[in-house]
C-alpha cells in the first residue's frame, strides 16, 4: 500500500502554546474578573489557577462583590 496526498502534507508535530498567546490569555481573564466588579489590586495578587477558579461562575462574583 502506498501513502495517499492527504496523508503526505499533514503536519507530523503538533504545534505547542506559546509562552506570549498565554501571557495574553491570563491577562484577559483577569480583565474579565475586574469587569465583574472585582477590585484591581485583589485581582493582580491572584494567582492564575485562583483566577480560572473564579472565572467558573461569573454570576456568583459578580454577586459578591457588586459589579453588573
Amino acid at each position: 500500500m502506498r501513502l495517499k496526498r492527504k496523508f503526505q502534507k499533514t503536519h507530523l508535530t503538533r504545534p505547542r502554546k506559546g509562552g506570549g498567546k498565554k501571557a495574553r490569555r491570563q491577562r484577559d481573564q483577569k480583565k474579565r474578573l475586574v469587569a465583574l466588579g472585582m477590585d484591581e489590586d485583589v485581582v493582580a495578587r491572584m494567582s492564575a489557577r485562583d483566577v480560572l477558579t473564579k472565572l467558573k461562575y461569573p454570576a456568583k462574583v459578580a454577586k459578591e462583590f457588586g459589579g453588573e
